[in-house]
């Protein structure tokens, strides 16, 4: 099978970073975003990328972009995201179910159609990225982003149970505080940024090439043991909370 990869939400931010360092290691590059004008700018700086402006949450226009991609893809990173913030009883339904569909269900539905081709192929790597807010320590007033992102944790596992068998490599990529994306604007804030730099336990904010290359590395067969894991692109922080607790 030749290197091609399909990555969702390739249009900014972690799923564009992504892209340019897969296709600096030779990757042809499909690349899933709704909005089609922001596709084409990251597209035109990525070489050896095709454009295919898709609705993740739709299972035709999926299907589409597939046929146009024009292969069997060999790995595939679910990225596409979107987050309403505010309180749980704020929250508008349709802002609820419109987080679960992107977060969640693009995933389920770009991950079947992706593994069936696969399963001809006998072989496949697919990455789920998830969020430190889908693991034990939801951020309030997120809506549905953190319900959302520890449904794709599961997601990932069940993935990796059903599909392991096919040749289908499963994993999660779970991000920390990432100056990038849908995160970028909290950094814009010096007092913000800094409040969070000090909650990191390596004194820094993360950027999207941090995550780029931790998926570039389970893309690479230096990870072939790696199934079914989430992991976590921290800086610690997931495991600072106690070092900030005082004792008496």
């Amino acid at each position: 099978m030749n290197k091609s990869i399909l990555i969702t939400g390739a249009g900014g931010g972690i799923g564009s970073e992504i892209a340019l360092q897969a296709s600096q290691q030779g990757y042809k590059i499909g690349l899933i975003d709704l909005n089609e004008k922001q596709l084409r700018e990251v597209g035109s700086n990525i070489p050896n990328s095709i454009v295919l402006p898709a609705d993740v949450t739709d299972e035709e226009s999926i299907n589409k972009a597939l046929i146009a991609f024009g292969e069997t893809p060999s790995a595939l990173v679910n990225c596409a995201g979107i987050v309403r913030f505010g309180s749980l009883l704020e929250q508008e339904v349709k802002d609820f179910k419109d987080v679960i569909e992107v977060n969640l269900l693009s995933s389920f539905i770009v991950g079947c159609a992706v593994a069936k081709l696969m399963e001809k192929e006998g072989q496949g790597n697919i990455i789920n990225i998830s969020s430190i807010s889908g693991g034990k320590h939801p951020a309030i007033h997120s809506g549905a982003y953190a319900a959302a992102k520890a449904g794709l944790v599961m997601l990932s596992e069940q993935m990796s149970l059903e599909w392991g068998k096919l040749g289908i490599r499963v994993n999660a990529v779970s991000p920390g505080f990432i100056d990038a994306g849908m995160s970028a604007s909290h950094y814009q804030d010096s007092k913000e940024r800094k409040k969070r730099e000090a909650m990191v336990p390596i004194q820094r904010i993360g950027t999207a090439d941090d995550i780029a290359k931790v998926v570039m590395f389970l893309l690479s067969e230096d990870s072939s043991y790696i199934h079914g894991e989430n992991i976590l692109v921290d800086g610690g922080v997931m495991n600072s909370v106690l070092a900030n607790i005082g004792r008496s």
